[in-house]
């Protein structure tokens, strides 16, 4: 069953029910967007793909090097060369390690996600009181602005509520 299935079958199952229901559809939800905002397939590609392309840059640079060790010639249009294959490996480069960040936080987002979603299917019973465990499962971060007003932002990337 795929996430927005199980969404729409506990949204279904849970319209009249109690409020383990409503932790069960909201875990759903949140499984959703789970899957949504953490997904790496496409960054991982890249990363491959950057990856084999920084390796045979590296060997490009290397054989360029080697030659010019070997065989007499222009110097001037030799360091053309090995400038603009080391301007290449420096683009990559910086491209391989922004793709290797957005996918750290990715995946760092996703395990928050998830003991949220763990948070909510543990919770059986309607919150009556403040829970401090579920409220840091809840809650990434506060921001008190100049104007004292609150925006929290949620776990699952959601936020700006003004309190």
């Amino acid at each position: 069953m795929t996430e927005r299935a199980g969404a729409n079958v506990a949204s279904r199952s849970c319209a009249s029910t109690s409020a383990s229901c409503a932790s069960e559809e909201i875990a759903a939800n949140a499984r959703l967007v789970r899957q949504t905002l953490c997904d790496t397939v496409e960054l991982e590609r890249e990363k491959a793909t950057l990856g084999q392309e920084l390796a045979v840059l590296v060997e490009m640079t290397q054989n360029c090097i080697a030659e010019n060790a070997r065989v007499a010639q222009d110097q001037g249009e030799y360091q053309k060369r090995y400038n603009g294959l080391v301007e290449r490996y420096e683009k990559a480069k910086v491209r391989f390690d922004e793709v290797t960040e957005a996918i750290a936080e990715r995946s760092a987002k996703g395990e928050r996600l998830a003991g949220f979603i763990r948070m909510l299917e543990a919770q059986r019973e309607p919150v009556a009181e403040f829970d401090e465990r579920l409220w840091g499962a809840m809650v990434d971060y506060v921001t008190v602005g100049a104007d004292k007003r609150l925006t929290v932002v949620f776990r699952d990337g959601t936020g700006g509520t003004h309190l």
